[in-house]
């Protein structure tokens, strides 16, 4: 009998979430933009009058459950675009053409910031010789809680200055990034891609309240050269069939994790940490992927760069100025890789 009514507490509960959740995608993603309460509205009526009409009580859950199923197809069925009236930081898609060793990357951002919002903006095309790769690194970027971050890679060649990857929301004019809003389809997917000076000092020289940690990980030339093509093969896909972000399911962590297991071809357990991000520099410690050779929280407390790119700021020698004394930089290359 308790067994029973825990089950039926637990299946309630799991329909009071599914039925606000789609309420929610109703108002916020539904197609009456001058009336959005109209369908939410609607929706909740319906949702009310199975619950005094329907009997016995299980035939008005599983109807409820179906109404719910009906909402999810619908919002499948929304497409994101590349054609919105973006913020200027991303209103540029990047693309790549490779022809063997060389890497022509389109629309590499390279910003010449005053503050976190006035900035001149400045695309430029670059070329990349993936002979020459040598190393990949992990940024970690907090702005609050430390169970929450930002994940960035950048990549180093020997004979180009490193660039870095950073997998985000790609915003409207007037839009601002929300972790609840990420839930829903308010925000398309962009594959960033800029030099370190913009998308690293942006974030440790303009923004307030943010901490910057850079790790190198122990991934071979061989291994980051396959995870470099596989991002460059997403961002076309992006460019020619844009996708939505998703706060769980496709965000600056998770959607790391195919690139890793693809085109680093290694095996990367699912771990709690892929969706807690601001444990992912813990994870990757724990299954040996970070140089350095030290107890973790040494580690992390010595990969802060906040100061260190106060500093370089403008140098543009910011790149190698920022990894001077870190631990692990330097090391030469691991003969194999871990999984990350």
């Amino acid at each position: 009998m308790v067994f029973r009514r825990l089950f039926q507490l637990v299946v309630v509960f799991v329909l009071l979430l599914a039925v606000a959740w789609a309420a929610t995608a109703l108002y916020l993603d539904g197609p009456f933009h001058k009336f959005p309460l109209v369908l939410p509205l609607v929706f909740l009526a319906i949702v009310v009058g199975i619950f005094i009409r329907a009997r016995p009580r299980a035939l008005a859950i599983s109807l409820c459950f179906g109404l719910f199923a009906v909402v999810v197809a619908w919002w499948l069925t929304l497409k994101a675009s590349n054609d919105r009236p973006w913020l200027r930081d991303v209103a540029q898609t990047p693309w790549a053409e490779v022809h063997g060793n060389l890497a022509l990357i389109h629309n590499v951002r390279d910003f010449d910031y005053t503050t976190e919002t006035d900035y001149k903006p400045h695309w430029e095309t670059r070329t990349y010789d993936l002979s020459q790769i040598q190393s990949m690194d992990l940024y970690m970027n907090y702005w609050g809680s430390p169970a929450i971050a930002h994940t960035i890679l950048s990549f180093e060649f020997a004979n180009s200055p490193p660039i870095a990857f950073s997998i985000e929301t790609r915003k409207q004019d007037g839009q601002s990034y929300s972790a609840f809003l990420g839930f829903f389809r308010q925000f398309s997917l962009i594959y960033v891609m800029a030099d370190e000076r913009d998308v690293v000092r942006v974030r440790t020289n303009y923004r307030k309240g943010e901490d910057l940690y850079l790790y190198r990980t122990r991934a071979t030339p061989a291994n980051a050269r396959g995870i470099f093509l596989d991002y460059l093969k997403t961002a076309n896909d992006l460019r020619d069939h844009p996708q939505w972000y998703n706060v769980l399911t496709s965000n600056c962590t998770t959607d790391i994790r195919p690139h890793l297991m693809v085109g680093g071809d290694l095996h990367v357990p699912w771990d709690w940490r892929i969706l807690i991000n601001g444990y992912a520099d813990q994870m990757a410690y724990q299954r040996g992927n970070l140089a350095g050779d030290l107890p973790f929280d040494e580690l992390k407390r010595r990969a802060h760069i906040n100061d260190a790119a106060r500093a370089a700021d403008q140098s543009p020698d910011f790149s190698r100025l920022i990894r001077v004394g870190r631990p692990g930089f330097g090391q030469p290359a691991e003969k194999s890789a871990a999984t990350f």
